[in-house]
């Protein structure tokens, strides 16, 4: 196995994580989608949000998670697909601040931190399909 760095070892390890929470996420609730939808709806209900507006974002949730877990697990389009995660954690932060359910957005809120980071760090992106990994040695990029 070739030597990666610290940096490119833990990108790889949050990277992983991430996508197989996110897949896992997707994978449960595809089966019971029905009452997964139904159930998040009626978590809403006497918030400002409409049903009309749950209720679609509910049956496209598990399929967003599950296709944005198989990407960050694969390593495909890394970058693209952490913005989009974090859009998408946005976007449910904002539901539930809808819900006032404030422990839930701070917990949510690690995600937004895991995102950046996967941004901010994904020139150590490695064992992914994105194509060759960057390296930093000393102050200059340059590929392995």
């Amino acid at each position: 196995m070739k030597h990666w760095t610290d940096h490119q070892l833990a990108f790889v390890i949050a990277r992983i994580a991430i996508g197989i929470n996110f897949l896992l996420h997707g994978v449960v609730r595809l089966p019971k989608m029905e009452s997964f939808a139904s159930g998040l709806s009626k978590g809403f209900e006497g918030t400002m949000l409409s049903p009309a507006l749950v209720e679609p974002i509910a049956f496209g949730l598990p399929i967003v998670e599950l296709v944005l877990g198989v990407l960050l697990i694969i390593g495909f389009k890394t970058r693209l697909a952490a913005a989009l995660s974090f859009i998408l954690i946005t976007l449910l932060m904002a539901g539930t601040s809808f819900k006032e359910d404030w422990d839930l957005v701070g917990s949510q809120m690690i995600y937004v931190i895991f995102f950046f980071l996967f941004i901010k760090n994904s020139r150590h992106n490695t064992f992914a399909i994105d194509g060759t990994p960057k390296t930093v040695v000393d102050g200059f990029t340059g590929h392995e």
